[in-house]
């Protein structure tokens, strides 16, 4: 084994689990009373989408389910292969149907797949030709056609727990014959985000020194924490929202925290700021003023001074706006007037309020009637379209 281990397969090949017992985690979806435990178990297995971050086990779990089923396991990576590759796939499936073989074809990042792509799968998971298993880190609801959604079902793979983690280091000790100590394995483990494949390949590194694995050795392997956040993916959706959704609550501490994770996570200092300027009138509005004054002139920091200078710019005004008091009175009043505009189009402009710049815009009584604010009582004065008149958006 410590000959495989140095010089063949890479460490999360050889202690990939063979079977459903052998695997940590996802109890929920592979449990005994579980649709999809069962559904291996019974070899019923219908065409499958798998939803889950990094390391999950989406790969795992599609081999596991062709041995469990006795099937043909045939491998497609979406970012290297097109519609050319599955025809030959298909090929085989039928010849593997003709002699009552299953066929599961797993497609990796399966939402790299253009919509052609995708439509060449469509009839042979329609037919049974094959038993389609994709796996994505992207909300499938926007990434998969429609039209294959409807014909498979979608299973969403949670991050595994740390304590997963530590058992699938463990099992790889054991592979290895290699001793660590346990509070390290419980560092790798946390600073492995939930994927289970970065853990193994951390510990292999480690272990390739060929010194005594420490808390050092695995911080000078990492370098840094690797941190879940996909800058065009969901993720960095469901982050942002929470910054907003923290500040809007006025919880600072959740603010800066989620903050700090866009930031580590490597997001453009500059997309923060601008979301910030948003947030200043959109949320915090008329109750504050300054706020605005602050986010712009965050905004001038980072574009001048980038990171990591800028996070504490950045940090300072998240904080600020999470303790500002909130007023959407200019949100709301923009948004009601902007459904009148749609509503009733291009209202003329009443004639008092008019410029009449000309003799010709004069004589056709442009800003006839206008009353000086200054200088005289203009509170009967019209300034709203006749359509519109006494209308409030505040």
């Amino acid at each position: 084994m410590e000959n495989n281990f140095a010089q063949n397969a890479p460490l999360a090949d050889i202690i990939r689990p063979q079977s459903l017992e052998e695997v940590f985690g996802q109890e929920e979806l592979l449990g005994k009373e579980a649709f999809l435990g069962q559904a291996i178990r019974q070899d019923r297995v219908p065409s499958l989408i798998f939803w889950g971050p990094p390391g999950s086990g989406k790969t795992t779990l599609a081999f596991i389910i062709a041995k469990e089923t006795k099937s043909d396991f045939l491998n497609l990576s979406a970012v290297s292969s097109g519609k050319k590759d599955l025809l030959k796939i298909i090929e085989r499936a039928k010849e593997n149907k003709k002699i009552s073989r299953k066929t599961v074809l797993f497609i990796d990042e399966i939402h790299r797949w253009n919509k052609a792509q995708q439509d060449a799968l469509l009839p042979q998971v329609e037919n049974g030709t094959l038993t389609l298993i994709g796996a994505t880190t992207e909300n499938p609801s926007f990434e998969v056609i429609s039209a294959l959604l409807s014909r498979v079902r979608v299973f969403v793979l949670q991050r595994l727990e740390e304590e997963n983690i530590e058992k699938i280091l463990r099992r790889a000790l054991q592979k290895t014959q290699k001793k660590v100590k346990a509070d390290v394995l419980k560092m790798i483990a946390r600073f492995s985000n939930g994927d289970a494949r970065m853990a193994i390949n951390t510990l292999e590194a480690c272990l390739n020194q060929k010194v005594e694995v420490t808390e050092e050795l695995v911080k000078k392997v990492l370098q840094k924490s690797h941190l879940l956040y996909d800058k065009s993916g969901e993720e960095h959706y469901n982050i942002i929202s929470a910054l907003h959704k923290s500040m809007r609550g006025g919880n600072a501490d959740a603010a800066v925290y989620w903050l700090a994770r866009m930031i580590e996570g490597g997001e453009d200092p500059l997309y923060i700021a601008r979301r910030l300027v948003r947030f200043a009138s959109e949320d915090v509005g008329l109750a504050n003023n300054t706020a605005l004054l602050l986010a712009n002139a965050v905004f001038d920091a980072c574009h001048k001074l980038g990171y990591p200078e800028c996070n504490v710019h950045l940090a300072q005004c998240v904080i600020y706006l999470a303790k500002s008091q909130k007023s959407v009175a200019a949100y709301l009043a923009y948004g009601k007037a902007k459904e009148d505009v749609e509503k009733w189009g291009n209202l003329p402009v009443p004639l008092p309020i008019r410029s009449a710049p000309t003799k010709l815009m004069k004589d056709l009584q442009y800003g006839k009637g206008y009353k000086y604010t200054p200088l005289e009582d203009s509170s009967n004065q019209e300034y709203l379209p006749k359509e519109l008149k006494n209308k409030k958006y505040l």
